[in-house]
C-alpha cells in the first residue's frame, strides 16, 4: 500500500526535487574537469549489468564458503582471476587466523519433561543449495567449550536493562542457564551480559514476533524466518578488539607471536548456542515463575514466563581450535599521477553457509566495477590515484582478514591512504551511508546523481522522504524534506571499515542498500540464490545501484584535482553530538532525582501490586554538574579554522596548480582524532568520535569516552575523557589551521 503525505509537505518536496538534476560541479574539480568525469561516469555506468551481477551471486553462492573451507579457497581464486580478467594487478595475502569449529553440539530439556533441540535446519525443496556437504551446522563461533545444566531463565533481549528488570522481580541468574531473543543489539552482547552476571550459559533463538510469522509470510514462501532457522554468528567481544584472538595489534602471519587462548581478553568464558524457535517453544513453555512484562512477550502462542522453576536444560558444546588460512584478495591499478596515493575499496567474500546476500551481493557489485573500471582502462585511461579492491576473508568471525591486512601494513596505510570504501550484504530499499563527515559533500552529490531503480528518482530523494516519514511531528517532516544534504551516519562496528577508521584513523565510508528486503535469511541454510534472486533484489537492479553509488566515491576521490574533504559537515556534526551529551546528561540529573524521591516515599511500594512482590530499585547517587566548556571551546576554534579552510580549499580547486600537500594533509587529517593509549579499558580503539558501543556492539556510540562514562555514572571518567576528546578536536584544528596560513 502507498503511503500518502500531507499536500504541503509534498509541494515542498516537488519544488526541491525540481532542482536536483541541475548539479553541474564536482565537488574538488574544476568546471573543465568535472566534465570530464561526467563523461567517464557515463562510460563507467554503461559497462554495468545487471544480468551480470546476478550470474556472479549466483556463482559464488553456489558452495559453503566459510573461513579455511575448500569452497572458500574456490571463491578467493575465482574472484582473483575476475579481477586479473579485468585487467588488475592482483594477488592472495594469505593470514593464519583462529576458527573454530563446531565438534558437539546438544541441548536438551532434562525436567519437568524431556526435549532434545533439533539443531537443524531442514533442506527445501524450493532452495536448491539447502542441502550440501560442508555447510557449517548451527552455531556460535567463539563460545567457549563448556557441558552445563542448569535452571533455565528468560532474560528478554538480554541487555542490561532486562537484568535490572530481572533483579525487581527477585531474580538472580546466577548458576542458571539464560535464553535470550536475538534483537535489539549485536549478538554478542548478549552472552557477554549474562557472563557478567554468573550465568553458566547462554541460547538465543529468533523470535517470530521480530522476524518470523508475525511478520510476514516464512520461507520459501516469503521471506521471514521458518520456524527451523537459525542464526549463526560471531560472538567474539568484538568491542575490546576485532581480529585473530591470538594476534591483537599486529597481522596475523605465519610466523606471527600468538597469545595462547586463555590470554585473549575478546573471548568469553560461557557455552553459548542459538536454536531455531521451534526448538526454544518447549523450553520457553516449560518456564515458571511471573509472567513476563509485557514488552518482553514474543510470538509464540503461549504465556510467556520467565523462571526460574522446574524447566532444567542440559547444554554441551565443544570445538575444533584451529587455525585456518584467510585468502585476502588483493587488486590494484597503479596510478598515473599519484601512485603512492591509495583509494580502496572492499567487501569480504566469506560467509557463513553459501551467503547470497551476505557477503556476495555486495562482492558481486564490487566485482561488477572493477569490470567497467578495466573497460574504461582500455579507452586509455588510467585513475590519477592508485585504486585498490580488496574482497576480505574471514570477516564473518570478528573481521579477521581486513584487520590482519591492515594491522600487517598499518604504517604504510597510514601515510598512503586517502579513503576507504565498504560495503556488505546488499538488497532492495534505501541508500544508507556511514562515515567519516568530513566527506558529507561527496556523498551528497553522488546520492542526487545516482537513480532509484523502482522510483526513478534520485536515491537522496528517495532516502530523504524515508526519513521524513519517520519523523512525527509536522515541522520535523517539513524540516527533513527541505534538507540539501546527505546526512551521513556515524560508524560503529560490524563490516570491514572498523579497523581502517577506529583503529588508524583512515577516512571511511560504508555503503549499501536495504529497507525493503526482510532478512528472515540471515547466516541461515537458506541465504541462498534463490531466496536472494526472490525477495532481496529480484532483478538484481540495486546491485547495480551500489556499483554507481561506490564506483561513483572511488573514482571521484582517485581523480580529484583537490580532495573533496569539508571539515565544516565534521564541526557541525560534532557539536550536535556535545549538544546531545549536555542534553543528556541534564535529563539524566533530573531524572534521577525525581527518581530517587519516589524511591524514598515510598512510591514503588505504594504503586506496585503487593501479590508481585517487586523490589523497588535502589537509590542512586546524585549526578554532579560536568564542565563541558573544554570541548565546546575546542570545537569553536575548529569552526573558525574549518571555515577558513573552505576558502583556501575552494581557491585551490580553480587555481590549476598542483595542491599534492593539500590533498596528502587533508587524507591524514582524521589520524588527528586518535587518542594513543585509546578508550578506557579497550586500547585497540582508538578513535574518539566513533567507536562499537561496549554493550551495543555493532551501534555506535559517539564521542564514546566521555557518552559511555556518563552512561556508567563514572563522572572522574567523563571529566577525564572530556580533556581526552578535547586534545584531540584542538590537535585537528591546529593542523588544518596550517593549511589555511
Amino acid at each position: 500500500m502507498r503511503k500518502i503525505i500531507g499536500a504541503g509537505v509534498f509541494v515542498l518536496l516537488v519544488l526541491v526535487q525540481t532542482n536536483l538534476s541541475a548539479q553541474k560541479t564536482i565537488s574538488g574539480f574544476t568546471e573543465k574537469s568535472a566534465a570530464e568525469q561526467k563523461l567517464l561516469e557515463q562510460k563507467f555506468d554503461a559497462q554495468l549489468s545487471a544480468q551480470r551481477i546476478g550470474q556472479t551471486i549466483k556463482e559464488l553462492s553456489s558452495k559453503p564458503h566459510h573461513v579455511g573451507s575448500v569452497g572458500g579457497k574456490e571463491v578467493a581464486d575465482n574472484i582473483l582471476n575476475k579481477f586479473k580478467s579485468y585487467g588488475w594487478d592482483a594477488k592472495i595475502e594469505t593470514y593464519r587466523v583462529l576458527f573454530p569449529t563446531p565438534k558437539t553440539r546438544l541441548l536438551e530439556m532434562v525436567s519437568p519433561t524431556v526435549y532434545k533441540a533439533l539443531l537443524k535446519e531442514p533442506a527445501l525443496k524450493e532452495d536448491a543449495t539447502s542441502n550440501q556437504e560442508d555447510q557449517l551446522p548451527t552455531y556460535n563461533a567463539w563460545s567457549a567449550d563448556g557441558d552445563v545444566t542448569g535452571e533455565l531463565v528468560f532474560v528478554n533481549y538480554g541487555l542490561p536493562e532486562d537484568y535490572e528488570k530481572l533483579e525487581s522481580l527477585g531474580i538472580d541468574v546466577k548458576g542458571k542457564i539464560v535464553i535470550a531473543k536475538y534483537g535489539h543489539s549485536w549478538r554478542g552482547i548478549k552472552p557477554k551480559v549474562a557472563q557478567e552476571h554468573g550465568a553458566l550459559g547462554c541460547i538465543i533463538y529468533s523470535d517470530p514476533k521480530d522476524d518470523g510469522y508475525v511478520q510476514g509470510d516464512v520461507y520459501p514462501k516469503g521471506a521471514f524466518k521458518n520456524e527451523y532457522g537459525v542464526q549463526r554468528g560471531s560472538i567474539m567481544d568484538m568491542v575490546i578488539y576485532p581480529g585473530d584472538p591470538l594476534t591483537p595489534g599486529i597481522g596475523a602471519t605465519e610466523n606471527a607471536k600468538r597469545l595462547d587462548r586463555s590470554e585473549a581478553t575478546n573471548l568469553l568464558k560461557i557455552p553459548v548456542l542459538p536454536i531455531s524457535y521451534h526448538d526454544a517453544q518447549p523450553l520457553l513453555m516449560a518456564l515458571e515463575g511471573p509472567v513476563a512484562p509485557a514488552d518482553w512477550r514474543g510470538g509464540l502462542p503461549f504465556t510467556y514466563h520467565v523462571g526460574p522453576g522446574k524447566a532444567k536444560v542440559h547444554l554441551k558444546v565443544d570445538f575444533d581450535w584451529k587455525l585456518k588460512p584467510a585468502y585476502d584478495v588483493i587488486a590494484t591499478i597503479k596510478g598515473s599521477q599519484y601512485p603512492d596515493e591509495w583509494v580502496i575499496r572492499g567487501n569480504h567474500h566469506d560467509a557463513w553457509v553459501n551467503g547470497a546476500n551476505d557477503p556476495i551481493s555486495g562482492a558481486a557489485a564490487m566485482l561488477e566495477e572493477a569490470q567497467s573500471i578495466g573497460q574504461l582502462l582500455k579507452t586509455g585511461w588510467k585513475p590519477k590515484r592508485t585504486l585498490v579492491y580488496c574482497a576480505w576473508d574471514a570477516e564473518e568471525p570478528g573481521l579477521l582478514g581486513s584487520t590482519e591486512w591492515l594491522e600487517d601494513h598499518i604504517t604504510e596505510l597510514q601515510k598512503k591512504t586517502v579513503v576507504y570504501i565498504n560495503s556488505d550484504g546488499n538488497g532492495r530499499g534505501f541508500l544508507g551511508v556511514e562515515g567519516s563527515h568530513a566527506l558529507e559533500t561527496l556523498v551528497t552529490e553522488i546520492s542526487k546523481e545516482v537513480i532509484d531503480p523502482q522510483t526513478n528518482v534520485s536515491v537522496f530523494e528517495r532516502a530523504r522522504a524515508k526519513k521524513a516519514m519517520g519523523t512525527s511531528s509536522a515541522r520535523d517532516k517539513k524540516e527533513m524534506i527541505g534538507k540539501t544534504t546527505y546526512p551521513v551516519e556515524a560508524m560503529g562496528s560490524g563490516s570491514d571499515y572498523s579497523s581502517f577508521i577506529q583503529h588508524a584513523g583512515i577516512p571511511a565510508l560504508n555503503i549499501g542498500y536495504s529497507g525493503e528486503d526482510p532478512g528472515g535469511e540471515y547466516h541461515s541454510i537458506y541465504d541462498s540464490y534463490d531466496d536472494y534472486s526472490k525477495f532481496k533484489d529480484p532483478g538484481f537492479a540495486y546491485g547495480v545501484a551500489l556499483s554507481k553509488t561506490a564506483g561513483r566515491a572511488a573514482l571521484r576521490m582517485a581523480d580529484a584535482e583537490v580532495l573533496p574533504f569539508d571539515f565544516r559537515s565534521l564541526t557541525k556534526t560534532v557539536n550536535e553530538y556535545v549538544k546531545d551529551l549536555m542534553n543528556k546528561t541534564d535529563q539524566l540529573r533530573e531524572s534521577t532525582a525525581a527518581e530517587n524521591m519516589l524511591i524514598k516515599a515510598n512510591g514503588y511500594g505504594l504503586a506496585n501490586d503487593p501479590t508481585e512482590k517487586l523490589k523497588a530499585p535502589a537509590v542512586k547517587g546524585d549526578v554532579p554538574y560536568i564542565d563541558f566548556s573544554p570541548l565546546q571551546n575546542a570545537l569553536a576554534d575548529l569552526e573558525k579554522t574549518s571555515n577558513a579552510l573552505s576558502e583556501v580549499w575552494t581557491k585551490s580547486v580553480t587555481s590549476g596548480a598542483d595542491q599534492s600537500t593539500m590533498n596528502k594533509a587533508l587524507f591524514q587529517a582524521e589520524q588527528q582524532l586518535l587518542a594513543t593509549a585509546g578508550l578506557p579499558r579497550r586500547g585497540w580503539y582508538k578513535h574518539t568520535l566513533y567507536a562499537p558501543g561496549f554493550y551495543t556492539g555493532y551501534g555506535v556510540k559517539t564521542i564514546p569516552g566521555v557518552r559511555e562514562a556518563i552512561e556508567q555514572r563514572n563522572w572522574k571518567e567523563a571529566k577525564e575523557q572530556i580533556v581526552v576528546v578535547s586534545e584531540s578536536i584542538k590537535r585537528l584544528s591546529e593542523y588544518l589551521q596550517k593549511l589555511v596560513k
